[in-house]
C-alpha cells in the first residue's frame, strides 16, 4: 500500500472492535479479583455471603460480555438488534476513554482509536436505520475546507460559493441542492454547537479531523452524528478536502426521500 492510499483510506472498526474486546477482558479481570481477594474474609461474616458476591460479580461479567457481543454484532451486521441508542451511550461516555487509555499503554496511536470510534459510531447510526427528512438533516463542514485565499466567505452560507471548483465546497454545494439539505460552515465547535442548537436537527453529518469529531459525537449525544474524516494534504486546519462522494453515499443511506409522483 502506497502512502496516498493509506492517508486515504477509510478508517476500519477492527481496531476499536480488539480493544473494546481486551477492555472487556481486563473488566472482567477486575471484577473477579474484586470478588476473590475478599473472598476468605467475606465467609467470616456469613458462610454464603461469598456466593452471594461471587453471583453478582458473574453476573457483571456477563453483562460485560453481552454488551461487548451486542457491539460486535451490531456493528458487523448493520442492523439494529438491541438497545442501539443505549449501546452508543457506553460506547461514547465509557468505553471511549476506556480504550484510549488502554491504546495508549499499548502505545497506539490516538487517531487510529479515534478513527476507528468514528467508524464504530457511524455503523451504530446507520444501524438503527432510521430516515430522516431532509429538511431535519445538518451537514456541518469545518471552514478549512475553502481555500484560505478565496475571497468569498461562505461561513454562514454556503450558497455564497461562485462555483469556480478550486475547492470542495462546489461538489457540496450540488449536494445541498440536489437533496435540498442544509450545509453550514463552522468555524469552531463553539459555532458549531450554536447552529446546532439554531437548526435543531433529527441528525448531524459532521466534516472534521479526528479530535473534532470525536469531540462533537460526544458533546451532541444523543443526537446522532455521522462522521466524515477530512484529509489534510498541507496540515491541519490549512486547505483541507474531503471526499465528496463519502458524504453523498452517507446522506443517501439516511434521508428519507420523497418518491417521484406516478403518471
Amino acid at each position: 500500500m502506497t502512502m496516498a492510499e493509506e492517508k486515504t483510506a477509510p478508517p476500519r472498526k477492527r481496531l476499536f472492535v480488539s480493544l473494546m474486546g481486551l477492555t472487556c477482558l481486563i473488566v472482567v479481570a477486575v471484577i473477579f479479583l474484586i470478588w476473590w481477594i475478599p473472598n476468605r474474609g467475606l465467609a467470616n461474616i456469613h458462610p454464603n455471603l461469598p456466593h452471594i458476591v461471587g453471583i453478582i460479580m458473574m453476573s457483571l461479567s456477563g453483562i460485560a460480555i453481552l454488551g461487548t457481543g451486542l457491539l460486535v454484532l451490531t456493528t458487523a451486521l448493520g442492523k439494529d438488534i438491541f438497545f442501539t441508542r443505549f449501546m452508543r451511550l457506553v460506547v461514547i461516555k465509557f468505553l471511549l476513554p476506556v480504550i484510549e487509555f488502554v491504546g495508549r499503554l499499548l502505545g497506539v496511536d490516538k487517531d487510529k482509536i479515534r478513527q476507528s470510534f468514528i467508524a464504530m459510531n457511524n455503523s451504530l447510526v446507520v444501524s438503527q436505520r432510521q430516515k430522516v427528512r431532509p429538511d431535519r438533516v445538518l451537514v456541518l463542514l469545518p471552514h478549512c475546507i475553502q481555500l484560505f485565499d478565496c475571497e468569498i466567505k461562505v461561513t454562514g452560507d454556503i450558497k455564497k460559493c461562485v462555483q469556480c471548483g478550486r475547492c470542495d465546497i462546489k461538489g457540496l454545494v450540488d449536494i445541498s441542492r440536489k437533496y435540498k439539505i442544509d450545509i453550514s460552515v463552522a468555524t469552531g465547535g463553539t459555532l458549531a454547537r450554536k447552529v446546532i442548537v439554531e437548526k435543531r436537527p433529527k441528525l448531524v453529518l459532521a466534516v472534521a479531523c479526528e479530535r473534532d469529531l470525536t469531540s462533537g459525537i460526544k458533546d451532541c449525544y444523543p443526537l446522532p452524528v455521522i462522521g466524515i474524516l477530512n484529509e489534510r494534504p498541507f496540515g491541519p486546519c490549512f486547505n483541507t478536502i474531503v471526499d465528496v462522494s463519502k458524504i453523498d453515499a452517507a446522506l443517501s443511506q439516511i434521508l428519507l426521500l420523497e418518491e417521484p409522483a406516478q403518471m
